[in-house]
């Protein structure tokens, strides 16, 4: 066996033991592997993530309540996006066995408390529950755990997007589309984008980033590009009362604008709700609202020309 032979096969049983949640055999294997090896890119890779996310799970020691301990694990995704971010070169399927490795592990915090009838309807516990078990795979339990925390957070974007996520991997694709659309409208602010695992979102996400958006900016464009190029395509009617909201939304932002002059955030939220009320009004075929329809669209056209043009071409 050649030394190259050697070492995709240690790399491949390091991958193998972080999936069965066994770190110390991982590290192993990767120490072996770069004794053969001492400048093999994905061997260093590996090492470096699973030592980095070693270093931080030990640190939930410090935490006494299990809850405190997952919350404390799932917290580090952010900080752990930062770490990688910086290297030039990346392994997916290093990333993908580390993610099924520290999901576990939070799993492991939650799943102890999820027979005590209280916690049963935590809408908190349910969706930290729900992502743990989209991380390691499971889909139908993370779908079961997050419909339960649906019912309960119904308006909340993180909630709505991570079950909109897990829709869009089992191939339930239209409740996906209406769940992110959802969400997005709620807060993009609240979506985790870096968490997000489907094809659906994730090229969405993907094209309207190289488009030159970037950081809040980009979770506020995505429900703006995501209608124009068709993703956020299932739509449902809305109730009287939230149509009387949406214009408020509507007008304070129009107002805010006015008065601040700021638009980064501002603008894509704003020309999102101008599309929820078109939306509105041509899902409902009411004759009353043409004009709404008509003033609203010569706001989009004020507001951003380019993308009236996209939208009436």
């Amino acid at each position: 066996m050649s030394s190259e032979d050697a070492v995709g096969e240690l790399i491949q049983k390091a991958y193998s033991k972080l999936g069965a949640a066994d770190s110390e055999g991982a590290l192993q294997s990767f120490d072996e592997a770069l004794k053969i090896d001492f400048d093999h890119p994905e061997v260093k890779y590996g090492l470096k993530c699973l030592i980095w996310w070693l270093d931080h799970i030990k640190r939930a020691d410090d935490f006494r309540e299990a809850y405190n301990k997952g919350t404390f694990i799932i917290s580090q995704w952010k900080p752990y996006y930062s770490f990688v971010d910086r290297f030039d070169r990346h392994f997916d399927s290093c990333q993908l066995v580390i993610r099924r490795y520290v999901f576990s592990v939070a799993l492991g915090y939650f799943s102890g408390m999820l027979g005590e009838g209280v916690n049963e309807h935590s809408p908190d516990l349910l969706l930290l529950v729900g992502r743990c078990y989209k991380g390691v795979g499971n889909y139908g339990e993370s779908l079961k755990y997050l419909e339960q925390a649906v019912r309960f957070k119904r308006d909340d974007a993180e909630t709505l997007s991570e079950l909109a996520d897990v829709n869009a991997l089992v191939a339930e694709n239209r409740t996906a589309k209406a769940l992110f659309r959802e969400a997005f409208f709620a807060d993009p602010q609240r979506i985790d984008l870096r968490s997000m695992e489907s094809e659906l979102i994730v090229r969405l996400r993907d094209r309207v980033k190289k488009m030159g958006y970037e950081g809040p900016e980009l979770a506020e464009w995505i429900p703006v590009y995501g209608r124009l190029f068709r993703v956020f395509s299932v739509k449902r009617e809305l109730k009287q009362s939230e149509v009387s909201r949406l214009k408020q939304s509507i007008f304070a932002l129009e107002n805010e604008i006015n008065c601040s002059g700021e638009s980064l955030l501002l603008k894509p939220r704003l020309i999102n709700r101008y599309f929820w009320l078109i939306d509105h009004y041509e899902n409902t075929h009411d004759d009353s609202g043409v004009v709404v329809v008509e003033d609203t669209m010569r706001k989009i056209r004020l507001i951003d020309k380019s993308i009236y043009n996209w939208y009436t071409r």
